[in-house]
């Protein structure tokens, strides 16, 4: 009886253990994607944009659930902006190389439909859960440039502001003030 126990125990923590052994490739992967998208974004890679496409549709098209995708997207994001800084940090060092081997990486011979299939480069088919307009997934719109500008210092444009806080309001006149005034803490 001990020993069927023993099994059976075995087993359900086997079973348990598979699905987050099946996770961890996937945002592994996304992080991966990530690092080398940073580099690229950090180089301004030619093919820059097109990898951009390609792991996101990546990263789209394997994910087996919304939780896991929407954890990937952000390991994915996160690694790219601290490949970016750390490459920011060392002076761009190596650029040249970097985007050398960017551009020839075999992700640009994959081909991605518009259903959101995509077609490896070893001649795997990867079908996403479920289809999308794989058109919807990147659209360069200068927001690289327009963000480097800002970062960089230059004065960026507000279009449209949203106030939420009354605060903000009152001081431009758009509210009274209130009748009871709160008190805090002085400097």
């Amino acid at each position: 009886m001990k020993a069927s126990l023993k099994c059976l125990i075995v087993a359900f923590v086997w079973l348990a253990a598979m699905p987050a052994a099946a996770q961890m490739p996937y945002i592994e992967e996304a992080r991966a994607l990530g690092a080398i998208s940073g580099q690229g974004l950090a180089c301004g890679a030619s093919k820059y944009d097109t990898f951009e496409m390609l792991a996101r549709a990546i990263l789209l098209t394997k994910s087996p659930s919304d939780k896991l995708q929407t954890d990937a997207i952000y390991a994915y994001s996160e690694e790219k902006a601290n490949v970016y800084i750390s490459k920011e940090m060392d002076g761009f060092y190596g650029c040249a190389e970097i985007n050398r081997r960017f551009d020839n990486q075999d992700i640009f011979k994959a081909v991605l439909y518009a259903d959101g299939t995509i077609k490896m480069p070893d001649g795997q088919i990867l079908t996403p859960r479920q289809p999308y307009d794989a058109r919807m997934i990147y659209k360069n719109n200068k927001d690289r440039e327009a963000a480097q500008a800002i970062y960089n210092g230059a004065q960026g444009t507000i279009t449209k502001v949203n106030v939420k806080d009354e605060t903000i309001a009152r001081m431009n006149g758009a509210l009274p003030e209130p009748a009871v005034k709160q008190f805090g803490r002085r400097n």
